[in-house]
């Protein structure tokens, strides 16, 4: 089978960029198991697995779909439905009522159900691009761990801190800095807060491997969440809110989930209760890039077989009216 797979940002990404990872993964995996890839992309991009082709979004999406390819892989809206089969995952959220392609997949059951459908594929990791946990909680230092734009407010790095400093725990903010112009400056100067900016690669692999756990109090319907997995893999436990795909993911026996950051503090100051390796094998068990693959290969063959995936196109089944969902 030769897939098509099209996003409209460049690859690969070396920091933050959630789909830009997913898209490269699920690649890789499909040429490991046999299949051809093909990317269609933002211009300047490169790959040492895959043919690269410039996505030009001024000109009709079918132009560009090469010759060859068998089934075509959308990760965003384009300006034509696809002449040949195709699926399109939805990465992000809508909160309006919009009627979305019959063949879009989700990328939680949570998510999918939010629009009224039961299509999903979870993200999964590439491990080779994480190398060794540490596993003995002994090894670990004294932090633990934010990871997400923290300039985007229902990530809610305010609640990460709120919790680490009623833990009386030091915390390590990835994905941002202290100051933030757009919503002032960032909370506190306390030395128990670090903020160590967009880290990619093996920089934020370190600053993980070696924190304690991951607190993540989001505050809207998480479509799926890279950094609970990400950190899961390295031993992680997760402290953070039910939203979204959060209560599928973090099973009790790899975190704790509640609204309340007193709730989260009290989980938070029993982290070795959790087993580093039980975190880890979990990730290698359901949310690798092996997994992903797989189930979207049975997505593809669906499409080729002339089937719908979906009986009737998705539509967001409640419009959320609140700008956050409950956290004190």
């Amino acid at each position: 089978m030769h897939i098509l797979i099209v996003n409209n940002t460049s690859i690969p990404v070396h920091k933050y960029g959630g789909t830009e990872r997913v898209i490269w993964w699920l690649g890789k995996a499909l040429v490991q198991s046999g299949h051809q890839v093909s990317y269609l992309v933002a211009p300047g991009s490169s790959c040492d697995f895959a043919n690269v082709y410039a996505y030009n979004e001024s000109v009709p999406f079918n132009s560009l779909i090469p010759d060859g390819i068998d089934v075509v892989h959308l990760n965003h809206h384009v300006n034509e439905t696809p002449k040949i089969p195709y699926i399109q995952t939805m990465h992000g959220n809508l909160n309006h009522a919009l009627e979305l392609d019959q063949n879009t997949v989700f990328v939680s059951k949570n998510h999918a159900a939010r629009f009224g459908s039961d299509c999903y594929v979870h993200n999964g990791i590439d491990p080779m691009d994480y190398g060794t946990p540490i596993l003995n909680k002994d090894a670990v230092k004294n932090y633990f761990h934010f990871l997400g734009d923290a300039a985007w407010r229902v990530k809610n790095v305010k609640g990460a801190i709120q919790i680490a400093k009623m833990a009386h725990q030091k915390l390590r903010v990835i994905g941002g800095v202290r100051f933030n112009f757009n919503q002032g400056i960032r909370l506190t100067f306390d030395t128990h807060v670090k903020f160590d900016g967009m880290q990619g690669g093996t920089e934020k692999n370190e600053i993980i491997k070696y924190s304690k756990g991951l607190i993540f109090p989001v505050r809207w319907h998480e479509p799926f969440g890279l950094a609970l997995i990400e950190s899961l893999y390295f031993g992680c436990p997760v402290f953070g809110t039910p939203y979204g795909s959060l209560p599928e993911i973090v099973i009790p026996e790899v975190g704790h989930l509640t609204t309340t950051a007193l709730g989260l503090a009290d989980a938070v100051a029993y982290v070795n209760d959790f087993n580093r390796k039980t975190c880890h094998e979990y990730v290698l068990d359901k949310f690798t890039h092996i997994q992903m693959m797989a189930s979207y290969v049975r997505l593809y063959e669906k499409v080729l077989n002339g089937e719908k995936l979906n009986q009737k196109a998705p539509i967001l089944q409640s419009i959320q009216h609140e700008k956050f969902l409950p956290f004190n």
